[in-house]
């Protein structure tokens, strides 16, 4: 999981895809996000996990915009300058391209950094994630570094924000594989309910908070996923859910379904499959798929405020067989 993101922006002619770890808070010619992630981004059960995906076409983002104070700003560039005319064998228009950037921020447009004016605002930079730097979305903040006077509010859609915040986190939520406990497990007979159940204590709440303080902002959102349900597909046409349509509510307690036990073979289960049909020689691929309800609160938002549901599944086989009947 990253910890970071990386900047969209650059000099004229610069790529902005390397990757090469370097010191101050650089990657390449990138610059490093700020925004610091905590919490639980794993499986509850220190077991494995996987990332939440949301239900419709949103998605959390891709880039943003970050404060950055006139000195973090001025060494950002001056080191990015030295780097560049000190590297061996490094071209003739990469030099010339970010003389060209310096230039607009040192001599040009505006006059050493804004250094003397430290006090009034800062200079906002586009970063992007890391792990979707190659993504179209990620390529949308593509303005240069601009000032923005204290107490104004950047003319761009994408500037950070607490709620921003809580949609980076969003997407570092982690949450526990979805193996379903089965009744009978491997093996089971056609038109036998088979019993599915999930292990309440495995199922929690899973929290992630992003942060933010730089540039005079300090801000923070954390996200809660909370699971609300539970939907069986049985991997056939040929088969019966319980209840119809295959989702099983969670119970307070956290648990979902009921555990099978002995003198229950009469009942129908709360949770659960019946197979209609033999699997033959092969097996049927039952996939269990939760779904969360996301929320997050932070700085000027109590909450909890919604965010789009999200969804996190697996896959098991199972083989059905015919009851065997003797005839005499």
């Amino acid at each position: 999981m990253p910890n970071a993101a990386m900047a969209g922006w650059g000099p004229p002619g610069k790529s902005n895809g390397s990757k090469t770890e370097t010191t101050g808070g650089q990657s390449g010619g990138d610059l490093v996000s700020m925004v610091r992630f905590s919490g639980s981004t794993s499986g509850s059960d220190g077991g494995s996990s996987g990332n939440v995906t949301p239900v419709g076409n949103w998605s959390p983002p891709a880039c943003w915009y970050e404060p950055r104070s006139a000195a973090e700003f001025s060494k950002y560039v001056e080191d990015m300058y030295d780097e560049t005319l000190n590297t061996p064998g490094q071209a003739n228009y990469a030099k010339s391209s970010v003389g060209e950037f310096r230039t607009t921020y040192k001599d040009g447009q505006y006059k050493n950094y804004n250094l003397d004016k430290a006090d009034e605002g800062n200079w906002w930079v586009a970063v992007r994630d890391e792990d979707r730097w190659m993504e179209p979305e990620a390529q949308a903040c593509d303005k240069q570094p601009f000032w923005v006077e204290t107490g104004d509010t950047p003319d761009v859609p994408s500037a950070v924000t607490p709620q921003v915040l809580a949609e980076l986190a969003y997407d570092r939520l982690h949450l526990p594989e979805t193996e379903v406990t089965l009744a009978p497990r491997d093996v089971t007979k056609v038109n036998l309910p088979t019993w599915a159940w999930l292990d309440g204590s495995k199922f929690k709440p899973v929290e992630v908070t992003a942060a933010l303080n730089v540039g005079g902002l300090n801000i923070q959102a954390t996200t809660t996923a909370k699971p609300v349900s539970l939907k069986l597909e049985p991997g056939t046409r040929d088969a019966e859910t319980y209840p119809a349509g295959g989702e099983c509510r969670f119970g307070v307690d956290g648990s979902i379904g009921e555990p099978y036990a002995k003198g229950k073979a009469d009942r129908t289960p709360p949770c659960g499959i019946n197979y209609l049909r033999s699997s033959g020689n092969g097996t049927y691929s039952i996939r269990a798929t939760v779904t969360w309800e996301i929320t997050w609160s932070g700085t000027g938002n109590p909450g909890p405020t919604q965010l789009p549901n999200g969804t996190f599944g697996d896959t098991q086989n199972i083989k059905v067989q015919e009851i065997q009947s003797v005839n005499r």
